[in-house]
């Protein structure tokens, strides 16, 4: 930066009597008290919404934010405002996490163009803390310490960041305890709100964002957390925050406020000298009122909590109802006065000098991620993480495999001790529609796999954790072996021996085989339906009636041979047709039904099997059925499952890979 560039810091001795800023000396530093500055001009953010219903539907456009400029200067930087005012809009822009479409202006980082990955060297704390709760403190932090440090830094050094981010947050007695999850209980809202804060300091990034720091936390945990963020202000770094309504003991630690109203800016400066700035437009603060309570009584038209000037008692007079009924309109009215003001124009100066200064194109782009480590390094830790999540909240493994190892009890009970007779065909056809009903439905858990981690996976993707594949892998390595491989090894090894299937090892093998596999399909197709969604009612809705149509399908509740030709093509899709008709073709083939002694009158009496259609073999009941009974018709079924399995895993990836990341 050019000598002479006028200082952005505005000290409180250049305010002058009438609560304006006086005119700012100059100073070579652009940088201020050591840490980085981040200047913002002419910010205008537009969205496309829809208006109406249905096919009715009508494109609108909405203003969330008008020509917006400041400074953010090492220190707290909060941004205050009534809901919908857009203050969390612009923290996300000033974040780089905002959708750039419909968005206009620049933002700078020290005079100079923000970085392209500024989002991955920042850092940002969502107002949801995204914190695995079934880790420990100090494995959470240790988790962004090995994706976010680069591999060059050693290991020892990465445990030691670990340790004095721990002993800086105050952790240190909560280090090894769980963070706790909706079951099992963990560290308190305030220490959870800290190691949310924690693994974004890993990095040791120059600006930390934060959304809503004090959301869900009582009074006395909120003021802790603010002079947590207070303390490290001091040492340089420049921490910006949206707020709603904060105490007076968490207010007086702000070192800058902006505030705005409808998506205009009504005050930008220091916060200690806010209300003198509006005593100065006419607006004066009871005594013992939050000041922060008392801007938002302003915005608000609270006439009862505030003094009016006489030129807006003049214009109130002119229309009372306008208003006191609209106000937006007195946000615009407070935005003219503030973009009128001193202050305002002083600081729009340095702006342009900053702006003039910077010679590179500074316009909206798509930011881009940059990652620290290789994709191998991601795919071990994720996995690493997600493995301990199992192991820590096993309620959900363990219940899986009790409900299979006791409903693989009860299927063995009631087919128990099948005979080769016409009973025992049509009880292996039933149990065989049982086996392959239960693998679908029980497949459905899987759809809320990547609803209740959504949130945490877009938070780290857009942090610059992990790329999207080494998740979904991860994810698959986890839930696929464990919860869907041992599960119907388990089913197989009870419910074969209780029934006397065909008692040869092959057969045994290709029906845990074929059980396998009719899992891994259904549970694709559940990841790909659940996958994006947020809402895992919806998911389990629509993944529940796709399996009901695909069961009448199957070929037990309708011949498939039958089928008119204009509905015959959807058995095509049926996932429990494929993995019956391998079941039935691997235990039917071969056996005689008509030997034992119950049927040897029926064997004798040739026109009595011509007219009740009596199947004596297997071979013929699969014709009957349509199904090819050669070794390759059983492979055929295993390889059209197979198919499936990769269809809509590949669905699953690419809907996480280009889902909306951003808000």
């Amino acid at each position: 930066m050019a000598a002479g560039q006028p200082h952005l810091s505005i000290q409180m001795s250049d305010w002058n009597t009438n609560g304006v800023p006086s005119r700012q000396q100059s100073s070579p530093d652009l940088a201020g008290r050591g840490g980085s500055i981040l200047t913002f001009h002419n910010i205008c953010y537009h969205v496309k919404m829809k208006t109406g219903f249905l096919c009715c539907q009508k494109p609108a456009d909405k203003e969330v934010l008008r020509d917006v400029n400041g400074i953010m200067r090492p220190g707290l930087n909060a941004i205050l405002g009534p809901t919908g005012s857009g203050k969390s809009s612009l923290l996300d822009i000033l974040a780089a996490r905002k959708d750039p479409r419909g968005l206009s202006g620049d933002i700078l980082i020290n005079g100079a163009p923000q970085p392209v990955n500024f989002k991955c060297t920042s850092g940002y704390v969502v107002q949801d803390d995204v914190v695995m709760g079934t880790l420990t403190v100090r494995e959470n932090l240790k988790f962004s310490a090995a994706l976010r440090l680069p591999k060059s830094v050693k290991e020892q050094e990465k445990n030691e960041r670990v340790n004095q981010v721990i002993k800086e947050l105050g952790l240190t007695k909560v280090a090894d305890s769980k963070v706790g999850t909706e079951f099992t209980r963990g560290v308190s809202g305030g220490e959870r709100k800290r190691t949310s804060i924690g693994m974004e300091l890993i990095t040791d990034p120059a600006i930390l964002f934060l959304d809503e720091p004090t959301t869900g936390l009582d009074a006395s945990t909120a003021n802790a957390v603010l002079l947590l963020l207070k303390r490290m202000a001091k040492q340089g770094k420049t921490i910006i925050f949206s707020i709603h309504q904060p105490r007076y003991s968490i207010f007086r630690l702000f070192d800058n406020l902006t505030l705005l109203a409808a998506g205009r800016m009504l005050y930008h400066g220091p916060a200690q000298h806010a209300i003198q700035y509006f005593q100065s437009i006419g607006y004066e603060c009871e005594p013992y009122n939050n000041p922060a309570d008392f801007f938002l009584d302003i915005i608000n038209g609270d006439s009862t909590a505030v003094a009016m000037s006489k030129a807006d008692e003049t214009d109130t007079a002119d229309n009372t109802e306008e208003h006191s009924a609209c106000a937006k309109t007195l946000a615009e009215r407070l935005a003219e006065k503030y973009s009128s003001s001193t202050y305002y124009q002083e600081t729009k100066a340095v702006l342009e000098n900053i702006y003039l200064g910077n010679n590179k194109q500074t316009k909206p782009i798509f930011q881009q991620i940059t990652y620290a480590n290789s994709f191998l390094h991601q795919l071990k830790w994720v996995s690493k993480r997600t493995f301990k999540n199992l192991v820590g909240n096993p309620q959900a493994s363990i219940a899986q495999v009790c409900v299979t190892a006791v409903l693989g009890l009860v299927v063995g009970a009631i087919f128990f001790g099948l005979e080769e007779n016409s009973t025992g065909l049509q009880n292996r056809v039933g149990a065989m529609f049982f086996l392959t009903t239960n693998q679908c439905f029980s497949s459905i858990s899987a759809v809320e796999l990547f609803i209740v981690e959504k949130k945490i996976f877009i938070h780290e993707y857009i942090s610059g954790y992990y790329r999207t594949s080494a998740y979904f892998i991860s994810k698959l390595l986890a839930d696929l072996i464990p919860m869907r491989t041992i599960p119907s090894i388990i089913f197989t090894c009870i419910v074969y021996f209780m029934l006397g299937l065909k008692p040869t090892v092959e057969a045994f093998f290709i029906m845990m085989f074929t059980l396998m596999l009719m899992s891994y399909t259904a549970t694709s197709m559940a990841l790909a339906i659940g996958a994006g969604q947020n809402v895992f009612t919806v998911a389990n809705l629509l993944i529940t009636i796709v399996f009901v149509f695909m069961t009448i399908f199957s070929g037990l509740l309708v011949n498939l041979t039958s089928i008119v030709s204009w509905l015959a093509w959807l058995k095509y899709f049926s996932i429990p047709r494929y993995g019956m008709a391998a079941l039935q073709i691997n235990e039917l083939t071969g056996l005689n039904f008509c030997a034992s002694g119950n049927n040897t009158n029926l064997i004798s009496n040739k026109n009595y099997r011509q007219t009740s259609q009596l199947l004596c073999t297997g071979d013929e009941y699969l014709k009957t059925q349509g199904i090819d009974a050669s070794s390759w018709g059983l492979w055929q079924n295993h390889l059209a499952l197979a198919c499936m399995t990769v269809i809509f895993l590949t669905i699953t990836y690419l809907k996480l890979h280009f889902m909306k990341k951003f808000s």
